[in-house]
């Protein structure tokens, strides 16, 4: 039966679209902006790789490989990830963080000729009032530090993606006059960010849409706009699709939403979600491994009930819903129980539905834990898992009901 006839979709009913496959790209920060988070471990050299590679099978365009400018681990770290995208062959693009400073930006372009590859400066400064007013900064300040470093790393033959911190607290003026400085001076991305997670999806879709129509169409240049965001407000994914709505290119994300404070716009979810609005058609089979290989890395844990790639995310032990499952599957279309109890479908990330077995569970679950471990099911054997289910506190381990399976059969 088509999809379409077993489930109506409201997501795609009205007017609001978002673009088709190949449109939008994403910008991986898991190696650099994911390790600012306060509580990760700097991956090793050889975790950092690992990473990589699995960026690539998922099909990310764009990586930050880090900021060379912070010590030699960095420098050092940065190049090595540079060559092995050389090495390897790699279709990812490499960029690097620098501050608007000759000494963070040089770096980069040693990296880039010694590796062999165009490397993208995504130089950044503060832009938003609060923080000019900390450090003392006048607007003529910023418009002059721009286009000092933006004209520098042309020079050095590197592509610049201009960023500003705070962008979403900035005054439209001071954005306008920035990003036209940056693009004349020779920037061919511009990153709008809401570096604290201060914005709504509104305030992400005026921003994009401001600088697009007064920034972008009046420069004349085709120039890449990108939307980085924060998930303080708990915002991040729904900002993310805000900012592509109005006309954003590309979206920055890190693995498991690593990150400052609470972290980035996550990779995997933006991945998630992308796949299922048809805006890109590709094997996302890696997904799990890339976030449990990040979370290792990094010392972090995925929480059991994080979407798609935690440990609850397709299982199930209540009654109901295994009964269901169960009628799907004997229908013999294994599509239907994929999306009878689950908006999003295992199947599409490599995974599968689970059905466990605890207090809440009927005696459906029974049943189906027994034929999927291939034990044949009797009246007796499936009481006596139900009755110990029901009297237990937590979902039985498989240790468990095999040992009820045994002890039955001595009976």
């Amino acid at each position: 039966m088509a999809e379409d006839v077993l489930i109506y979709d409201w997501n795609t009913a009205g007017e609001f679209s978002f673009p088709a496959v190949g449109k939008i790209t994403l910008d991986d920060e898991t190696l650099r902006d994911g390790l600012q988070n306060p509580s990760v471990h700097d991956p090793s050299i050889g975790e950092k790789i690992d990473i990589l590679h699995l960026m690539e099978a998922l099909g990310i365009e764009m990586v930050n490989i880090g900021l060379p400018g912070a010590g030699a681990r960095a420098y050092a770290d940065t190049e090595a990830l540079a060559k092995e995208i050389v090495c390897a062959r790699m279709k990812i693009r490499p960029n690097c963080a620098a501050r608007t400073h000759e000494n963070d930006i040089r770096p980069i372009a040693e990296i880039s000729q010694r590796a062999g590859i165009a490397i993208e400066a995504a130089t950044f400064l503060g832009s938003s009032p609060v923080r000019r007013l900390v450090e003392d900064w006048s607007v003529d300040h910023l418009l002059k530090i721009t286009e000092n470093a933006i004209k520098f790393a042309v020079a050095q033959g590197l592509p610049v993606m201009y960023v500003t911190e705070d962008t979403v607290r900035t005054e439209p003026e001071i954005v306008q006059a920035l990003y036209s400085t940056a693009i004349h001076c020779g920037a061919r991305a511009v990153v709008l960010c809401d570096t604290v997670g201060h914005a709504t999806p509104m305030g992400a879709y005026n921003l994009v849409k401001f600088v697009r129509e007064k920034v972008v169409m009046p420069s004349g240049e085709s120039i890449r706009v990108d939307w980085h965001g924060h998930c303080d407000r708990g915002l991040a994914i729904a900002n993310s699709f805000a900012a592509i709505a109005a006309g954003a290119n590309q979206v920055h994300a890190a693995a498991n939403s690593l990150g400052e404070r609470v972290g980035n716009t996550p990779t995997e979810l933006m991945l998630v979600n992308m796949r299922l609005l048809g805006m890109i058609d590709r094997d996302l089979s890696k997904l799990k491994e890339f976030c449990e290989t990040v979370a290792r890395a990094t010392h972090t844990t995925i929480p059991a009930n994080y979407p798609v790639v935690g440990r609850d995310a397709f299982r199930t032990a209540t009654g109901v819903h295994a009964a269901a499952l169960m009628k799907a599957y004997r229908k013999g279309d294994s599509r239907l129980a994929d999306v009878v109890y689950s908006g999003v479908p295992a199947s599409l990330f490599g995974l599968e539905q689970v059905i466990e077995v605890g207090p809440l569970s009927g005696k459906s679950n029974a049943l189906y834990w027994l034929e999927k471990h291939g034990i044949p099911a009797n009246d007796d054997l499936v009481n006596r898992i139900f009755q110990a289910a029901k009297s237990a506190s937590r979902v039985l381990t498989d240790a468990e009901i095999y040992a009820l399976c045994r002890e039955t059969a001595r009976r």
